[in-house]
């Protein structure tokens, strides 16, 4: 649990960080795409702004996550975490809903946006900004085994795709294409935002049905390489990067004792931990094993 306590502060440090960078290039975008009448940096700006907006809600779905176990929660709530990134994405598809409304009222209504050297400039700066904000969140996310940091990362990762999308439509506009191609843009965007949605429910969602977590086959080549072990069926595994569960069912010779069953189960975990997670929790179920032999 301490080792869980110490990932999770680490977590919330991050998303700060993240919060305020984020923060900065959405005010940014949607500032520049307001006085230039872009549909399109706009778009891309509250996209942004749902970045900052997931930050906050991560950092009270950690907070509600890091709790300890007590005696209504004896498996603890760490599947808080799983919850914030279905949240997540629910407001993802919300925003991308909102965007889409916006472009088809462009596309109807069409304005010519007023570009200008400092908006370029500043869109250049700002999709700089993501990229960083991209890879970083995603190799912290990694190494700390966060679903929350991951799929952020996942949406951030959209931003930039989506801001070159941006900056392409722009100065396409400023070389004469006509101005629809700045909503058709939109719709790209919300494309995009659509898609990170998609990822981070089913990411999410996968550990709530209990998703093999592992392959079976792997934990199988684990356990069979211990000598006492004959066999092994009824593998299972499920959870998360930080909350990994596997169970089994073990078969040994008849008379071992109880004192070397218990040995040799600890032993299984310890491998287990060494090679797959070092917080996986174990549950084994002891069986006699007997050969079949020909009557």
């Amino acid at each position: 649990m301490i080792l869980t306590l110490e990932i999770y502060k680490k977590v919330r440090q991050v998303l700060w960080v993240i919060l305020f960078a984020n923060l900065g290039v959405a005010i940014l975008k949607i500032f520049f795409g307001t006085i230039i009448n872009s549909a399109s940096m706009t778009a891309d700006g509250f996209h942004s702004l749902t970045d900052g907006s997931s930050n906050v809600v991560g950092l009270i779905g950690i907070r509600l996550a890091s709790k300890p176990v007590d005696e209504d929660h004896p498996y603890g709530h760490r599947k808080f975490e799983t919850l914030t990134g279905l949240f997540i994405s629910g407001m993802l598809f919300f925003i991308g809903g909102k965007i889409i409304i916006d472009a088809i009222n462009k596309i109807m209504n069409p304005v010519i946006p007023s570009i200008t050297l400092e908006s370029l400039v500043m869109l250049l700066a700002t999709l700089c900004i993501n990229i960083f904000v991209s890879v970083f969140e995603y190799k912290k996310g990694k190494s700390l085994g966060s679903q929350i940091l991951i799929s952020d990362s996942m949406h951030t990762r959209s931003d930039i795709y989506v801001s070159i999308g941006v900056l392409v439509t722009l100065i396409s506009i400023k070389i004469g294409l006509p101005p629809i191609i700045d909503p058709i843009a939109s719709l790209i965007v919300a494309g995009f935002i659509i898609h990170a949605t998609c990822e981070i429910f089913k990411d999410n969602s996968d550990v709530l049905v209990d998703k093999v977590a592992v392959d079976t086959e792997k934990i199988r080549d684990i356990i069979l390489s211990f000598e006492q072990v004959k066999d092994a069926h009824k593998i299972r595994s499920r959870g998360s990067e930080n909350d990994l569960h596997i169970d089994m069912h073990i078969m040994t010779e008849p008379d071992m004792s109880v004192e070397e069953s218990h040995k040799l189960i600890h032993s299984i975990e310890e491998k287990l931990r060494e090679l797959i997670n070092k917080t996986v929790q174990v549950i084994a179920h002891l069986e006699p094993f007997e050969e079949k032999r020909d009557v």
